[in-house]
């Protein structure tokens, strides 16, 4: 056995045009008994503090532990005849629970109140297009869930790393480049993911496991306290002993019929504001100075975050080369998201502007901030009211970012990604209390760096739907909720994660606990 080394450096991104002037250079930095062995980039990223940009590189040498991506492959299923789990939601938390699971030989049954990819394509054609909004058929229903058309960022804060280059070969393995495995910011991109995600169910579906697609479930069937299954929208009961709830962070009526059952539901902190947008050109300029355009750098992201006074305001899932994209689930109520192709190439960049929102918000917006559906209420508030000022059909309420900061109503608006047309209103007056910090963060950002706030930028409204605004409690052992046994609270529509990794992360932790 050959003994791995692993090396870092630092090189000017035009090294990574110079294949044969990188590799002399990883090989000067390698231990001298390896100068036979093969090299492989397993991290990359970015670090462009003062705009002296450089990309950091670790690499290791040699060994018989060098994943070749190449080799990377689904792995081989075998179910045994037993009672399958019933997992609620398709979306990253329920597939990755199913496909953990399916390791251990345990059958499940996944069931989303959405529609297959392909046919959401269309249903989403029609939202863009004409305004036409499906409620169950939408950016946040169907196969895949929220994450499936809203970019496929993959990262995450966790430190179980193990776990993290799991999710990652897995995803690789069901077709995403190979490049996630290296990149310090892992991207699919909206483009590319659909087809990750059918490839995973497909999968499953060749190995055993049962999806229902286009059936809600409404409600759980209980006897002395314990699950028995679930009830479908069509009427049927479908039978089972362990549920696996991971709804997605928009299913607000999930929680009305857990807490008929008696199910603890807690009120979770989460953040509300507005989705902005400048030329990627200027953000480039801004992060990479000279080297803006540079093709080893791609196109730069930003992540911001401002203390003002006790609340924090900061950028969520920033696109950079994306779009902004109608997000609702409710008729009458406007939301905004963004996404990127993998290529990252558009013309913008947006990102979520928000402020963080807990009980003394909802207090002050006449809330009940005892009612654990409270910040639901909240969100509900702001999205009606950004319907209104957007003139309905899902249009934008839009504002330039400079009159946003000014408090000052706009003139005229500047070009946008969003697909839908733009009515000029005031942002500033429509987030009420919300507005202030967002404001004075908006003037610490523009000292910072001049022209964020310029008229070169938009706001548009309403970015509502950053997190779960409540948690499903469960026991912290077990993982099984208070209230009702047998089940699982599970991903970010319980309260226990904030995107795609992390929703595909607690499916497998629910998966492994159910064992």
């Amino acid at each position: 056995m050959v003994n791995s080394a692993q090396i870092e450096i630092r090189v000017h991104p035009d090294v990574l045009l110079d294949p044969t002037k990188l590799d002399a250079l990883l090989r000067e930095s390698a231990p001298a008994q390896t100068a036979n062995e093969p090299i492989r980039i397993i991290h990359r990223s970015i670090d462009a503090r003062n705009r002296r940009v450089q990309v950091l590189l670790r690499a290791l040498v040699g060994g018989d532990d060098l994943l070749d991506p190449a080799t990377i492959q689904p792995t081989d299923l075998s179910l045994r005849d037993s009672e399958p789990v019933l997992i609620v939601g398709a979306g990253p938390a329920g597939l990755f629970c199913a496909l953990e699971l399916a390791r251990q030989g345990q059958p499940s049954v996944v069931i989303e109140r959405g529609k297959r990819v392909r046919d959401r394509r269309r249903d989403l054609a029609e939202l863009t297009r004409h305004g036409q909004l499906d409620p169950e058929s939408n950016y946040c229903f169907g196969e895949g869930g929220a994450g499936t058309f809203s970019d496929g960022k993959l990262y995450t804060r966790s430190k179980k790393r193990g776990d993290v280059e799991q999710v990652l070969r897995d995803f690789v393995a069901y077709g995403a480049d190979s490049e996630i495995l290296v990149s310090a910011r892992p991207h699919i991109g909206t483009n590319r993911l659909p087809d990750v995600v059918m490839s995973m169910r497909t999968h499953l579906e060749e190995a055993g496991v049962q999806f229902v697609f286009g059936n809600r479930v409404t409600d759980l069937t209980t006897d002395a306290g314990k699950i028995s299954g679930v009830r479908l929208g069509d009427g049927r009961v479908l039978s089972g002993t362990r549920v696996v709830l991971a709804p997605g962070h928009s299913a607000r009526d999930v929680p009305q019929w857990l807490l008929a059952h008696g199910v603890r539901i807690l009120l979770k902190p989460f953040a509300l504001g507005v989705r902005i947008e400048h030329p990627q050109a200027w953000v480039d300029r801004q992060q990479y100075g000279d080297l803006a355009g540079h093709p080893a750098l791609g196109a730069a992201p930003y992540r911001l975050v401002e203390k003002i006074g006790s609340r924090s305001v900061f950028s969520f899932c920033m696109c950079p080369g994306g779009f902004i994209a109608p997000a609702s689930t409710t008729p009458g109520a406007q939301v905004v998201n963004g996404w990127s192709p993998s290529s990252r190439n558009g013309r913008f960049a947006n990102s979520g502007f928000v402020v963080n929102v807990g009980t003394e918000q909802v207090a002050e917006q006449g809330l009940d901030a005892s009612d654990p559906l409270a910040g639901v209420h909240f969100q509900e508030y702001f999205e009606e009211a950004a319907f209104r000022d957007g003139g309905g059909d899902y249009q934008g309420p839009a504002q330039r970012l400079d009159d946003f900061r000014a408090g000052r109503p706009s003139t005229s608006l500047v070009d946008c990604s969003y697909p839908r047309p733009l009515q000029i209103a005031r942002l500033d007056l429509l987030l009420e209390r919300l507005y202030s910090p967002l404001a004075a963060a908006l003037d610490r950002l523009d000292d910072r760096m001049p022209g964020f706030a310029g008229p070169h930028a938009l706001a548009i409204g309403v970015e509502s739907r950053t997190s779960c605004p409540y948690r499903i409690d469960r026991d912290p052992e077990t993982l099984s909720a208070f209230g009702v046994e047998g089940l699982y609270p599970c991903g970010e529509g319980a309260g226990y994660a904030g995107g795609i990794m992390s929703a595909a992360l607690d499916g497998i932790r629910v998966a492994r606990a159910l064992a």
